[in-house]
């Protein structure tokens, strides 16, 4: 689709960190570059990993490759990119992602609508290896995944994922962009998305969740077992409180509170339900799948007060558009 007067140009932002990632990231910025909607520029930025860096400006062409200009992490990364583009809308899409065609046209429409600050697509998660029957549509999220219990159709949400993100780059910037130092670092895992979404809208506009814009998100061995499973519910239970604490003023916890009250013990009661009529084991596995992940999470989520009066280490600011 070209550009017209009534659609907005728009940039697309790769973080990238990882030599091992190469083959994703390659198909990361060929889906970027068979967009209906051709992006205006498609910005590659490489965390902290000169060789990696060196490699993509040696091996692909036609694409502007930065270093992150800020702290390790993909919060400074993706700042780093989103800084240097011009454009009136900017996209973020993981370096392990691979976009429908659609994608971009179908997250940029909705910002027709002044107030939209920014939008976000579905993320199918595609296993590199099989799926565990174990593990329940209601923790796709813990692999980066559209989870039952969001929207089904284009609606309303608090927060998107930054791994399928589409954001107002006025509004962007007047938030000063994701929290560096507060995000994705290796094995950590902090919601920098969530937090990032509720900043941008605090003082007027919302978000749109899109499920027909749609990326296929890898899942590598090892994030397909018990003990990444647990792993990261344990961080996501941190990772909230955290975010909390950054934003007392308001409270933004009301989507998890409707998650546990609701979308899990309904999953909970269907999964035994199945699993008495017969329907396979894997269905109870699922309903205790719910249950320990809801416990890591609840534990690492009692971690963090416990920690909370401590000084943190690290500055948690915006960046700074430069």
């Amino acid at each position: 689709m070209p550009q017209t007067p009534q659609t907005p140009a728009v940039s697309v932002v790769i973080p990238c960190h990882s030599d091992e990632r190469w083959s994703l990231l390659v198909a990361a910025i060929a889906s970027a570059r068979a967009q209906t909607l051709q992006p205006a520029e498609i910005v590659v930025v490489v965390d902290h990993n000169p060789k990696l860096y060196s490699r993509i400006r040696r091996e692909i062409s036609g694409i502007t490759v930065l270093e992150n200009r800020y702290t390790k992490g993909v919060s400074g990364n993706r700042n780093t990119g989103a800084f240097h583009t011009t454009t009136e809308i900017i996209a973020f899409l993981d370096d392990d992602a691979i976009a429908d065609p659609e994608w971009l046209s179908r997250l940029v429409a909705p910002f027709a609508d002044e107030n939209v600050v920014g939008t976000g697509g579905g993320i199918n998660p595609n296993w590199l290896r099989a799926r565990p029957a174990w593990w329940p549509d209601e923790f796709l999220w813990a692999v980066g995944g559209t989870y039952t219990g969001m929207p089904t159709e284009t609606a309303r949400i608090r927060n998107v994922w930054s791994a399928s993100m589409v954001v107002r780059r006025s509004r962007f910037l007047a938030v000063g962009g994701f929290l560096t130092g507060f995000g994705k670092d290796g094995n950590r895992n902090r919601p920098e998305d969530t937090e990032l979404c509720i900043r941008m809208a605090r003082d007027g506009g919302h978000w749109m969740f899109v499920p027909d814009a749609v990326i296929a998100h890898a899942v590598p061995a090892g994030r397909d077992n018990m003990r990444f499973f647990l792993r990261r519910c344990y961080a996501e239970g941190r990772g909230k409180v955290q975010m909390q604490a950054l934003n007392a003023d308001a409270d933004d916890l009301g989507s998890e509170r409707d998650y546990l009250r609701r979308t899990l013990p309904r999953a909970v009661v269907r999964e035994l339900a199945d699993a008495g009529r017969g329907r396979g084991v894997r269905h109870a596995l699922r309903a205790g799948a719910v249950l320990v992940g809801v416990a890591a999470a609840g534990f690492g989520a009692a971690v963090q007060v416990a920690a909370s009066a401590r000084p943190q280490r690290r500055a948690l600011t915006p960046g700074v558009a430069r």
